[in-house]
């Protein structure tokens, strides 16, 4: 193993391993041309050896980035080293380089490894063919390293629900952050005497200016931080309401075709979408993508293409004034737009069996809340539900927790669940797959955290077990009540686009575009839609073809 001359003092690695010499040089030789003036760039010959360099630098405290073998290697294959490295650095990417004829071993591997890309060799040239797929994955890297190394800092108790819900914002909203718990880091017990804080006063914020802010609400929060953001001018073509694929999409599709565009989110940028651990059926990207990443990526490119971006702000009316339509937002803030593409999403529905109430934030949460992950290590993780997102969280979560047990009311997965996930499930053996069976209760301790879930069973029977945490998945209801007497909607709350506005009430001489509500100049996109296809594609699909419509009422009215 080594590394290049004079190496700068903790700076990321990335950790090249193969065996044949002239290989390893040239890769080395290009990583070093491309990004060696912010990462080490270290080599080894085997992946016993680089296995050992992995233990000396995470002794060391030094940060990996990035992993890149060979798959075909004599004594340990690249797949079988990367399995083992991952233990050792859990967040460094992973990447596989293969010949043309391992390109089957290698996709077969993506899941074994969790394998971030894999690359043919040769790369030449690496402009092309090698640095776009290495500086995206440090880039993706990079944003995950600034959240956990953050200047602010929240102290607070895992299991409140008010630190839960500080702690589901910032990371959310990526917010570099780093999260004490009180009772596990003495840290946080010491900047608590410095300070002079009150342990009952929890959670805490540590602003990096100084500032203390003891039980900030997640407004307050972001407030002092400067997520939320002010309108920056008094009229839009086009304001979004939601954030999630769909949002997203029409925000980069109309910033890009020359509209003044503004997208409002109430939570964070991906919505329902961005809490999933794992999306793998999202066309380019056959390794598959979190949802937090993919909300990144596409708050990024709407930012880069002109569209604004207002987070922590909800919508609470809209109406008609003539040619415009008026949205008002939490605080009264008013939006004037020629147009508006509702996106707000639907949100989980509420487990009304006794003890959930009083137990979520606590133990019981509902989505992924994925800042929970690794505090699970080696604990007993129920999931509630059957759908696809449930399948994410138990294949995330199984990467974490000793147990993972699965509450399926449905007699099998197979009418809501995609075949790739039951397939991955099937393999994990700590994950437990009930069917017909349901959480009948939840019961806390004294400190009025989760213990305890009564399930029954598919044979009416009922068992009291022990439970550390548990995640609900049980369907969800459309955020449109602020449009009530406005817009059509369903019997379910979803609202009535194109054919069905028409027969809603549509007050025009012309007919409804696709996606137009029963009020003119008021599409909808995405999961709140009626009749929509609950899929992360199709909302994207969505929001970039409502743009389009948009464009067509503009000039055409």
């Amino acid at each position: 193993m080594d590394e290049e001359a004079n190496p700068r003092p903790r700076r990321p690695a990335i950790v090249a391993v193969d065996d044949e010499p002239a290989v390893l040089a040239a890769v080395a030789r290009d990583l070093r041309r491309g990004f060696g003036e912010h990462y080490r760039i270290l080599r080894a010959h085997s992946g016993p050896e680089a296995l050992d360099l992995l233990r000396e630098l995470r002794t060391r405290g030094d940060q990996v980035a990035l992993l890149i073998a060979d798959q075909r290697m004599p004594g340990m294959a690249g797949t079988e080293y990367l399995v083992q490295a991952r233990q050792i650095v859990p967040d460094a990417k992973r990447v596989l380089l293969t010949a043309y004829a391992d390109t089957e071993a290698a996709i077969a591997a993506i899941n074994e490894v969790a394998l971030d890309y894999y690359l043919l060799k040769p790369w030449d040239p690496p402009e092309e063919q090698l640095f776009p797929v290495v500086e995206d994955l440090l880039q993706t890297w990079e944003s995950g390293a600034a959240l956990e190394a953050g200047g602010l800092r929240v102290i607070g108790h895992r299991f409140s629900k008010a630190s839960h819900d500080l702690r589901d914002f910032l990371a959310r909203n990526r917010v570099p952050a780093r999260w004490l718990d009180v009772e596990r880091d003495g840290e946080a017990r010491e900047l608590l005497v410095v300070a002079g804080i009150d342990a009952e006063r929890l959670p805490v914020a540590l602003l990096e200016d100084g500032t203390v802010l003891e039980r900030p609400t997640v407004l307050e929060l972001a407030e002092r931080l400067g997520v939320t953001g002010q309108p920056a001018a008094d009229h839009y073509d086009l304001v979004i309401v939601g954030g999630g694929p769909a949002g997203l999409a029409a925000a980069v599709y109309g910033a890009s075709e020359g509209l003044r565009t503004v997208l409002v989110e109430r939570e964070a940028p991906g919505g329902q979408a961005g809490q999933s651990s794992r999306i793998e059926n999202y066309l380019g990207f056959p390794m598959g993508l979190s949802g937090s990443d993919l909300a990144r990526r596409g708050t990024d490119q709407a930012r880069r293409l002109g569209a604004e971006l207002l987070t922590v702000q909800d919508a609470v009316a809209l109406r008609a004034e003539g040619a415009g339509r008026i949205v008002t937002l939490t605080g009264g803030t008013t939006l004037s737009a020629n147009c508006v593409l509702v996106a707000s999403g639907v949100s989980y529905n509420q487990m009304n069996a006794p003890g959930f109430a009083g137990l979520t934030g606590q133990g019981i949460y509902y989505g992924a809340a994925m800042t929970e992950a690794r505090a699970c290590a080696d604990q007993h993780v129920v999931i509630i539900g059957g759908a696809n997102s449930a399948g994410q969280a138990a294949v995330y979560f199984a990467g974490w927790a000793g147990r993972v047990t699965m509450l399926v009311r449905a007699a099998s997965l197979t009418k809501s669940m995609s075949h790739y996930l039951i397939e991955q499930i099937a393999a994990l053996p700590n994950v437990e797959v009930r069917t017909g069976a349901q959480a009948v209760a939840a019961e806390g301790d004294e400190q009025g955290r989760l213990r305890r879930l009564r399930i029954r069973a598919a044979d009416g029977s009922e068992t009291l077990e022990d439970v550390d945490a548990c995640f609900v998945f049980i369907g969800a209801a459309p955020r449109t009540d602020w449009l009530d007497g406005v817009v059509a909607r369903d019997e379910r709350g979803f609202i009535l686009a194109g054919p069905d506005a028409q027969r809603a009430g549509w007050p025009l001489a012309r007919d409804p575009y696709l996606l137009e509500t029963t009020v003119p100049g008021v599409f909808v996109a995405g999961d709140v839609r009626a009749r929509s296809i609950k899929r992360v594609a199709s909302a994207v699909g969505e929001g970039s073809m409502a743009v389009s419509l948009i464009h067509q009422y503009l000039v055409d009215g």
